[in-house]
C-alpha cells in the first residue's frame, strides 16, 4: 500500500453514504477598517510601505474592549444559518476554532451555543491556531460521515489583537479580529471529498504565545512571539505538501481545483504556495490585504467574501489549506 491509498471500510447493505456539504456561509468583522496609516498615527514605528511590501496587508479590523470571540462568532453564525435556511435549534453539533477563547472554561463553543439559543447539541472548541478552521471542518466531516450528526455549525473566531505586543512592529501590524462560519449538512450529493491534517510540536518555539494563568496571575510571556523567516519557510512547504497530499487522496490534481483558499497570513506565502501548486493567482482567493491575519477565522472569512461576490459557484472544487502555531497544518478539498 502506498502512502495515499485508502482501504474503504465496508458499508452495511442498504446504508446510503452521506457526504458533508456546506449549505450556508457567513462572516463578521468588528468596527471599521484600521489602515496602516492609522496604526502609524497611534505611534507604531513602521511605514505603510514596509507593511505592504512584506505582507500585502493594508488594513485590518480590531474589536473594541469587551467584544469577545463568542460575540464575533454569534454574528457570523447568524449569517451562516440564514444562508443555509435553518434555525439554530436544528443544529446537533457546534465546533468553534479559536486561540482567543472568552474564558479558560467553559468553551467558547458552549458560550456561542447559549447565545444562539440552542440546547443539547454537542459543542466544543478546537485549538490549532491558524489551522483551527481546517481542523474543525475535518472533525465535523467525520461526525457527519459516521451518521451520528446531520447539521453542524463550524466557526473560526478570534480577537487576536488581545495577544499582541503593540511595541513589536514585526508582529502587531500583521493580525486582525473577525469570525467566519459555515453550516455543514449531511447529503447524498458530493461535498467534502478529502481531508489531511498534521502537527509537529517540535516547531512550537517559532510561533507561540507562551504565557499561562496560575493562581490568578499570568505566568511567562502572554504576547504572541514569532520567528518570521522560520515561519515563512515552514508555511510555504507545509501548505503545498498537504494540498498535494489531499489531492492525491481524492485521485485529483491541482488542475482540478477551481479555487484555492489558503490561510490569509501573508501575500508572499500565498503566492509561493500557489506557484508550488501550479495555480494562477486568478484562482486564489486573497483577503489578507483587507483583513490581516485573522488566524482560524481567515479561511471562512475569505470563503464568505468569494461566495457573496459570485466568484465561487455551486459545483466548483475548492481547496482550503491552513498552517499555524503548534506547528499544525491541514487541507480540505470539497465540491461546493
Amino acid at each position: 500500500m502506498t502512502l495515499f491509498e485508502i482501504t474503504p471500510l465496508p458499508i452495511p447493505r442498504g446504508r446510503i453514504v452521506m457526504f458533508a456539504c456546506i449549505t450556508g456561509v457567513g462572516s463578521y468583522l468588528p468596527g471599521q477598517p484600521v489602515s496602516n496609516y492609522s496604526l502609524i498615527r497611534r505611534g507604531i514605528d513602521t511605514t505603510d510601505e514596509w507593511i505592504v511590501s512584506r505582507t500585502g496587508i493594508k488594513s485590518r479590523h480590531l474589536a473594541e474592549i469587551g467584544c469577545t470571540s463568542s460575540d464575533l462568532a454569534l454574528e457570523a453564525s447568524h449569517r451562516a444559518l440564514l444562508s443555509a435556511g435553518i434555525h439554530s435549534g436544528e443544529l446537533d453539533l457546534i465546533i468553534l476554532a479559536t486561540s482567543t477563547p472568552d474564558f479558560i472554561f467553559p468553551s467558547t463553543a458552549c458560550l456561542l451555543q447559549a447565545k444562539l439559543g440552542n440546547h443539547g447539541a454537542m459543542a466544543f472548541d478546537v485549538q490549532a491556531v491558524c489551522s483551527g478552521f481546517v481542523y474543525a471542518l475535518s472533525i465535523a466531516e467525520k461526525f457527519i460521515r459516521s451518521g451520528s450528526h446531520k447539521k453542524v455549525l463550524v466557526v473560526g473566531a478570534e480577537v487576536f489583537s488581545r495577544t499582541l505586543d503593540w511595541e513589536d512592529r514585526a508582529t502587531c501590524v500583521l493580525f486582525g479580529d473577525g469570525a467566519g462560519a459555515v453550516v455543514l449538512e449531511a447529503s447524498e450529493n458530493p461535498g467534502i471529498i478529502a481531508t489531511a491534517s498534521h502537527a509537529d510540536g517540535s516547531y512550537h518555539k517559532i510561533l507561540s504565545a507562551p504565557g499561562n494563568v496560575s493562581n490568578g496571575k499570568i505566568i511567562g510571556d502572554p504576547f504572541l512571539r514569532m520567528d518570521g523567516p522560520a515561519v515563512f519557510k515552514f508555511a510555504v512547504n507545509a501548505l503545498a505538501d498537504v494540498a498535494i497530499e489531499c489531492l492525491e487522496m481524492a485521485g485529483l490534481s491541482s488542475i482540478d481545483v477551481d479555487w484555492l483558499i489558503p490561510h490569509q497570513a501573508n501575500t508572499r506565502i500565498i503566492e509561493s504556495t500557489a506557484k508550488k501548486l501550479g495555480l494562477p493567482m486568478e484562482n486564489v482567493i486573497v483577503t489578507v490585504d483587507r483583513h490581516g491575519n485573522t488566524s482560524s477565522a481567515s479561511i471562512p472569512l475569505a470563503l464568505d467574501v468569494a461566495v457573496r461576490d459570485g466568484r465561487i459557484q455551486r459545483g466548483q472544487k475548492v481547496m482550503f489549506v491552513g498552517v499555524g502555531g503548534g506547528f499544525t497544518w491541514g487541507a480540505v478539498l470539497l465540491e461546493f
